[in-house]
């Protein structure tokens, strides 16, 4: 059978994809750590496109997902979504945020971490960390039966039938249920099944399966193992070198898994017959399309991918190649490879001479240049194929510290219990805080459910950096932008490991909001005093404007069309000298969905807050840097929502925002503005960081006359600029659209020797490491 191949890339959300649902080849949803939960809907065929939209949008995690399909009470089929705050949701598919759910249902007293619907649809069921399982009834929306028996947290649960249901838990037993035996609520397992490690995952193994089993388990030792109902095992798969976090069934009889060292296998019977390697750390799940047997994943890069074994459902042959290479690209933590002596490694001759064994062999190459790569053999492609770069780490500092013989960014001291001594807790920054905070518990027995809290306090302790450069405690918000915390899964490595392609998209969001609102209504009382009336604010529209503060310092988007028009208007209509806090006020709202679907009188937000920065002056005089300043960061924040990102690749909205950068930095005749206001040049350069980033992550998002312009900006700022942020970003976006406009392309080649000069005469290290790279890729 013939290979899976890329069908989609779906990015969209900002976050870890935990979880996806693929229920037909039309739909797929995906759960995730951005707090949403969104519905892509198949709008092209060939090649495939998938147009998103938010379904749930909370305040917490979501970590598990089921769909009940279409019903004669709910044609469209629900969608059933849950994760740390303990409450399953439950509403229409075709919802928005702003809709009711149709039940809320309140049980669990610790994260959600599974879901799925028993046959027939009559009855969803749920684990948590709370050490239960729950049987819903869908006709009475309330809990039927109570599952006990497990001691520590319940990762999965699968329905095999109307009646049985298994359970996997981190007490390393598997427990199977008869739904027929509930006594008061409570149903206790009929029959325990003992195991040698934590189980992650279950799958249901189909009838006719070669080794006769009735499903299979995967554990933190990277097995998977395959089961009788009886309790005897008959099977096991082994490849995966990490824990494997999800399990599926492809209609063939094959099953496909996923776990932690990147990648999703196809097995047929025992043998792994297929590896795919993603550009990530965490492959968190898997889901497989009944349908058309495509498989849908989702990662720790916050992308959903479609792979498919049909040629009429593949991805472009610039998408392919673009997928490709982002696995070349990839950086792989030394640790997650073991002790490498370099010496003893083969040359790239090797790659040519000798073939692989088995499906998904890896072998570690040294390259000419002393770098070490890593290559995996397809035994359906009879070739080794390049997945990454074994890279170091190096902590926040540059400075390692030792526990038991060996190297560390941090070694924390971690106080479980009151009155106890604390624990040793070491941590390199190149390390998914999961997999090290399961290694914390594993090695000091602890209970499986500090799991999350043990990851938070890595995340919140490591508090990220800025691309490419660690930058310890910002001690909050950076109002350049200049910080991209880490969240969990992201793949973050030290100064000297790739930064380019940057696939992130940047924000300049923090602000002091009590200036801003004390600045308008200042200006306000000034006209009322004039009596401007038709330009000043009523008393409701004050009340409009305390609503937005009110908003935004409870960290709310702005969704109301009245609350922007407002913001709009202040900026647009009242004299320039005036303009400054309403267009700070504009770039806070920017983020927000509704400001990219904001439009007045046919004027999109990118063209009203062009027109506010740059319109409306004194007769004779040259527009307000700080204006030009608050319009780049609200374009900047645009990126930060898919509407705003859908506007800025219409390709009116995206040269009217190049048009934008041009003018600003005097390119087309006119005197620059700002020439030297850092913070002006921040912005600027994160609006082009942004436009590179959707073009990376979208191919054909960004025109090709849409990216020349921009080399064309990159160059003036590359050649007029000294500040280290500045051209640290602007290297970093010209590499990044290297990689998507090709090296051989002449607005590439152009770059050469204006990178090449600011590598020469910047001494900072991480403007020449960048520098290095871009050269490279031009070589």
């Amino acid at each position: 059978m013939s290979d899976f191949k890329l069908s989609a890339q779906l990015a969209a959300h900002s976050a870890d994809v935990r979880h996806v649902c693929f229920p037909s080849p039309e739909l797929v949803f995906s759960a995730a750590r951005d707090c949403t939960v969104r519905a892509w809907k198949r709008t092209a065929a060939a090649p495939p496109n998938f147009e998103p939209s938010v379904v749930t949008q909370g305040s917490e995690f979501y970590n598990s997902l089921a769909y009940l399909p279409p019903s004669p009470d709910y044609p469209d089929g629900l969608v059933v979504s849950a994760g740390t705050d303990t409450i399953i949701d439950v509403r229409r598919a075709n919802s928005t945020p702003s809709d009711n759910a149709e039940r809320l249902l309140i049980g669990h007293a610790r994260n959600v971490c599974a879901l799925a619907a028993l046959p027939g649809g009559k009855h969803i069921v749920s684990s948590s960390w709370d050490k239960t399982a729950r049987i819903w009834s869908v006709d009475k929306w309330e809990t039927e039966a109570v599952l006990t028996g497990n001691e520590e947290a319940v990762w999965d649960v699968l329905p095999l039938d109307e009646q049985t249901i298994v359970t996997a838990s981190a007490d390393k037993n598997i427990r199977i249920y008869d739904r027929r035996k509930v006594v008061a609520g409570q149903l206790e397992p009929r029959s325990t099944i003992y195991t040698p490690d934590v189980v992650r995952a279950l799958c249901e193994v189909p009838k006719g399966h070669a080794s006769g089993a009735d499903f299979a388990s995967a554990s933190n030792d990277g097995i998977i193992r395959l089961w009788k109902l009886s309790g005897q095992q008959v099977g096991e798969l082994r490849g995966h070198e990490s824990f494997i976090y999800s399990l599926a069934t492809l209609p063939s009889g094959e099953l496909v898994s996923s776990g932690e060292d990147r990648t999703v296998r196809v097995w047929e019977g025992t043998e792994c017959i297929q590896t795919i390697t993603h550009p990530a750390i965490s492959v968190w799940t898997v889901s497989v399309c009944p349908g058309s047997g495509d498989i849908a994943t989702g990662a720790s890069d916050g992308v959903v991918r479609i792979f498919s074994r049909s040629p009429e459902r593949l991805a472009s042959p610039d998408t392919l190649a673009h997928f490709d290479e982002s696995v070349r690209s990839s950086s792989i933590p030394q640790q997650q490879v073991g002790g490498i002596n370099k010496e003893k490694l083969p040359g790239p001759d090797f790659l040519k001479n000798k073939s692989g064994t088995k499906e998904g062999q890896v072998q570690m190459i040294k390259e000419e240049n002393g770098s070490v790569t890593a290559h995996q053999w397809s035994m359906g492609q009879q070739q080794w194929i390049n997945v990454g770069t074994v890279v170091d780490s190096v902590g926040s500092s540059g400075r390692k510290t030792e526990y038991n013989g060996q190297s560390y960014d941090y070694v924390f001291d971690v106080a479980i219990e009151e009155g106890q001594p604390s624990l040793k807790l070491p941590y390199n920054l190149s390390e998914n805080p999961y997999t090290r905070a399961q290694k914390f518990i594993d090695d000091n027995e602890l209970s499986q459910n500090f799991l999350d809290q043990v990851a938070q306090f890595i995340v919140s302790n490591t508090q990220g950096a800025t691309i490419g450069q660690s930058s310890g405690d910002s001690g909050g918000a950076d109002p350049y932008g200049t910080e991209s915390r880490y969240r969990p899964g992201d793949d973050t490595s030290d100064s000297k490991s790739r930064v380019i392609p940057h696939r992130e998209y940047l924000d300049i969001t923090a602000a002091k909001y009590e200036p801003i609102f004390k600045k308008i209504l200042s200006v306000n009382s000034s006209l009322v005093a004039s009596g401007r009336k038709d330009y000043s604010l009523n008393p409701p529209a004050q009340e409009v404007l305390l609503t937005v503060r009110q908003r935004l310092e409870a960290n709310q988007p702005i969704g109301d069309e009245n609350s922007i028009a407002l913001v709009v208007r202040l900026c647009t209509q009242w004299d320039y000298p005036d303009r400054l806090a309403p267009l700070d006020l504009l770039r806070c709202i920017a983020t927000s969905p509704a400001a990219a679907r904001f439009n007045s009188a046919d004027l999109s937000i990118v063209q009203m807050v062009v027109d506010a920065a740059l319109e409306g002056m004194p007769a004779g005089s040259q527009p307000n840097e700080n204006c030009a300043m608050m319009a780049a960061r609200t374009l900047t924040n645009l990126f930060k929502s898919t509407e705003g990102r859908k506007l800025l690749a219409q390709p009116s909205e995206a040269f009217k925002a190049v048009s934008f950068i041009d003018r600003v930095l005097g390119i087309g005749g006119q005197a620059p503005i700002g020439p030297f206001n850092r913070n002006l040049l921040i912005a600027l350069t994160t609006t082009i960081v942004n436009f590179a980033a959707l073009a990376s992550r979208e191919p054909g998002s960004v025109r090709t006359s849409v990216q020349v312009r921009l080399f064309t900006a990159l160059t003036r700022i590359l050649q007029k600029q000294t500040d280290g942020e500045v051209l640290f970003r602007a290297l970093v976006a010209a590499g990044t659209l290297i990689t998507v406009i090709g090296k051989t392309a002449p607005e590439a080649k152009s770059l050469v020797a204006c990178i090449g000069s600011t590598k020469d005469r910047v001494s900072e290290p991480r403007v020449k490491e960048v520098a290095e790279e871009c050269l490279t890729l031009l070589r």
